[in-house]
């Protein structure tokens, strides 16, 4: 089974769902991450392009502890990603090349607005890659069976799925530490770990969970 996760910074992929992709790991799954943009814009101390050096560089070690090592970089500009033709062609020629079965992408009330414009490029290119159309797109139509919504910024209001990553917490933690340029600014660990926590002891699904907003299924979910 195919998973791709879709980032619009990194970290943002092991905030959302960094249990739930050591979970599909386990499993014998093969995930990738796709990250829109790589926090240029993340860090006053440097500048754009030893930023983007610093979160890349940060991303790969933080998959690699997971057991990942397909990374895409798409390298839009952090803060202006946009819902362009160019985003769509790569996106719709990724989900094509992959044939991926699984999609994750953040829920569509986040509060910040590269987030809000992943969800609205991955929701449509998931649409067109599964028609026949767009010459400009490699690959033959591919329809995505799964797309799920995942939380950062803001909890998502309306949970549809819930995962029990009890047995994730401490990987996702540590993977999501080793972006010490966000981590030393803002404490996300401390905030993830408190919501997924919450998350398990409200849903009674276990003691930390993430949860997710199912955008489209073609099957039962069914994944505990």
């Amino acid at each position: 089974m195919q998973i791709i996760v879709f980032a619009p910074h990194p970290d943002d992929d092991l905030i959302g769902c960094g249990g739930t992709m050591a979970k599909h790991l386990q499993q014998g799954h093969k995930v990738s991450i796709v990250y829109m943009t790589s926090g240029d814009a993340g860090s006053l101390k440097y500048g754009k392009r030893k930023m983007t050096q610093i979160r890349e560089e940060e991303a790969q070690k933080a998959a690699n502890l997971l057991g990942i090592s397909d990374l895409h970089f798409f390298r839009n500009p952090d803060g202006y990603l946009e819902f362009s033709r160019d985003n769509l062609i790569k996106i719709i020629s990724l989900l094509r090349e992959k044939q991926a079965d699984f999609v994750y992408i953040p829920h569509k009330r986040d509060s910040v607005r590269d987030h809000v414009v992943t969800h609205e490029l991955v929701v449509e290119a998931c649409r067109r890659a599964a028609g026949p159309w767009f010459q400009e797109c490699e690959g033959e139509p591919w329809s995505v069976d799964n797309i799920l919504a995942y939380e950062v910024g803001n909890p998502i209001q309306e949970v549809s799925c819930i995962e029990d990553i009890s047995q994730f917490m401490q990987v996702k933690l540590d993977a999501l530490r080793l972006h010490r340029s966000q981590i030393e600014a803002i404490p996300y660990d401390e905030a993830v770990k408190a919501l997924n926590r919450y998350r398990g002891i409200m849903s009674g699904q276990g003691d930390y969970c993430e949860c997710f907003q199912l955008i489209k299924t073609r099957i039962p979910y069914q994944r505990n």
